[in-house]
């Protein structure tokens, strides 16, 4: 299933402290996204509520027009990195992979592809706990890209969706100034 994320009216908050207000965006299908913006601009919020982990004030965050909890296998709808530690240190590049295939349908073959595709293939039997930052952002990515979401082999361009706050450094660089209010497209290079 070829999957569109749809965020509409996405509106957080902790406390006093507003987190998201009002966040909008469509990412089609095939589209790689990343957020960028400053600390405490609503980033892992964003991330957290359309995988189902917070739940939204107001608005809703949609895959494939359902929740991301009501998916049946979600990795093979949206692959996502948000936290590069959350792992079992204990375990091994390869067996944290190979879990997280069994648990979406996925056999051994398809995790060994991504160790090789993430650049892991010489450390995919060092255990995780070790790895540098690094590292663990690489078995971070090979795991979103386990489930092959549509697009994430192919190399498609990148949308970078903006968060309210996000930093005018950035909007330079994709060209545009003053920073549009939606998201706010860079191809890939």
């Amino acid at each position: 299933m070829e999957a569109t994320i749809e965020v509409r009216g996405l509106r957080k908050s902790f406390g006093p402290a507003l987190a998201l207000d009002g966040m909008t965006f469509t990412v089609a299908p095939g589209q790689v996204t990343g957020f960028i913006g400053p600390n405490g601009a609503g980033k892992s919020t964003t991330m957290r509520v359309i995988l189902g982990l917070d739940a939204p004030d107001e608005g809703t965050a949609l895959v494939g027009g359902r929740r991301y909890a009501s998916l049946r296998h979600p990795l093979r709808h949206v692959g996502s990195l948000l936290d590069a530690g959350a792992l079992q240190p204990s375990r091994t590049a390869r067996n944290h992979l190979l879990w997280l295939a069994h648990s979406q349908g996925l056999d051994a073959a398809r995790a060994d592809a991504v160790i090789e595709q993430a650049g892991l293939g010489n450390v995919a039997r060092r255990r995780a706990g070790g790895f540098s930052l690094g590292m663990r952002q690489r078995l971070g990515i090979a795991a979103a890209l386990l489930g092959r979401p549509a697009g994430a082999d192919d190399g498609r361009a990148v949308q970078t969706a903006w968060t309210p706050r996000a930093s005018s450094g950035c909007a330079a660089s994709c060209g545009r100034w003053p920073r549009p209010a939606g998201p706010c497209w860079c191809p890939a290079t």
